[in-house]
């Protein structure tokens, strides 16, 4: 059996975590100067509506991405809303890559507005990582006018609070020796994979810094917090090992659509199915993503939620396959038509296998989809 409390990690790498300010909101702000040094929102403004992402302005009064729309205009009565433009941010995302991998090809995008990037060893043979990453930012600022926080340590626990540290258009870099003295004076609910939840345990059980974990063994915290206990530990020490996955594989891909008013015919249902399909595929056809397991979710008016799944013996391949399955699961429903539904969604996902990436014909769609 390894001991936890005995591994050793490296120390040597040089990691970068770029995480772009206000992502969305900053597009809207740099392509309508009338928005400006406003309170924006990126989202549906109506009572249906959340907030995808908000400026700093808006950030002032509380307002934070996943805020009912209503809760925002409470708190901000003349805030801006503005409807997302995601084929916009994709295309200034892209260009925030190809950046990046001016510098090294060990990029890993978590998202469209943040990225790790291992720079140990790189494309212009610098050994300070601490100068790769004011270089990208002053980069993407001239290419894009938008500002970047920069983080910079020996892993990507470490880099990825450093990048949050001095935010907006930030750069903090947390250095070997200093490292766990830093974490220990770090809130515990700033430690990755700690929620509310986990976060409030810590809490009763009297851990609410860096240095509070510090206190426990690795089979302490096992015992309390299951595997994660053993990330915890490792955190507690400025440790982490996970290396920066340039090729990420994707595990799932589906889409899902809150609707303006709740359904509660059964005729209305299958139309959102068929519309939410046709999504699914059209995302799946530009990624060529195949998959076997098909989930269904339901969010109704009470805001419970039910999923529903199945798994085949073949790759989902078409749109009619798609839907077809999804009326299935939809039918399965024991409350259908009894209770109003507020959301619904569809996700394809592998139970038991890695999910398929096809040549370029690979997808079959029965119907046009718009961009």
């Amino acid at each position: 059996m390894i001991n936890i409390e005995q591994i050793h990690y490296n120390t040597q790498r040089k990691i970068i975590h770029i995480d772009m300010d206000a992502f969305y909101a900053s597009i809207e702000q740099r392509d309508n100067p009338e928005f400006r040094g406003k309170p924006v929102a990126v989202g549906y403004g109506e009572k249906r509506g959340v907030v995808a992402a908000a400026s700093y302005e808006a950030r002032k009064y509380g307002v934070h991405s996943a805020m009912p729309s209503v809760t925002a205009l409470r708190k901000c009565p003349h805030i801006i809303f503005v409807m997302p433009r995601f084929d916009v941010y994709r295309s200034v995302s892209n260009q925030i890559i190809q950046i990046f991998l001016e510098y090294t090809d060990k990029v890993e995008p978590l998202s469209l507005d943040e990225a790790f990037l291992d720079v140990t060893v790189n494309h212009r043979g610098l050994r300070s990582a601490t100068l790769i990453a004011k270089e990208i930012k002053q980069k993407i600022f001239t290419r894009t006018r938008l500002t970047a926080s920069a983080g910079v340590s020996y892993n990507k626990f470490l880099a990825k609070i450093a990048s949050d540290y001095k935010k907006p258009d930030g750069l903090f870099v947390i250095e070997p020796e200093k490292a766990e003295s830093f974490v220990e004076k770090l809130p515990a609910d700033r430690f990755f994979g700690v929620g509310k939840v986990t976060a409030a345990r810590m809490a009763e059980l009297g851990i609410r810094t860096g240095y509070d974990l510090k206190q426990w063994s690795g089979i302490d915290l096992v015992r309390e917090f299951g595997k994660a206990g053993i990330t915890y530990y490792h955190f507690a020490r400025g440790e982490d090992d996970r290396e920066v996955e340039s090729e990420r594989v994707r595990k799932s891909l589906g889409a899902e659509e809150t609707f303006s008013e709740d359904l509660s015919e059964i005729v209305d249902m299958l139309g959102a199915l068929d519309q939410i399909a046709g999504e699914v595929c059209r995302r799946a056809e530009k990624r060529k993503f195949l998959a076997k397991t098909l989930t269904l979710k339901i969010k109704y008016a009470d805001f419970t939620i039910i999923t529903r799944s199945r798994t085949v013996s073949y790759y989902i391949k078409t749109y009619r396959e798609l839907f077809e399955l999804g009326k299935e699961l939809l039918l399965q429903v024991d409350e259908l038509g009894d209770k109003k539904i507020r959301l619904m969604g569809l996700t394809l996902k592998n139970a038991d296998a890695d999910p398929v990436h096809l040549p370029a014909d690979g997808f079959q769609l029965s119907l046009d989809f718009k961009e």
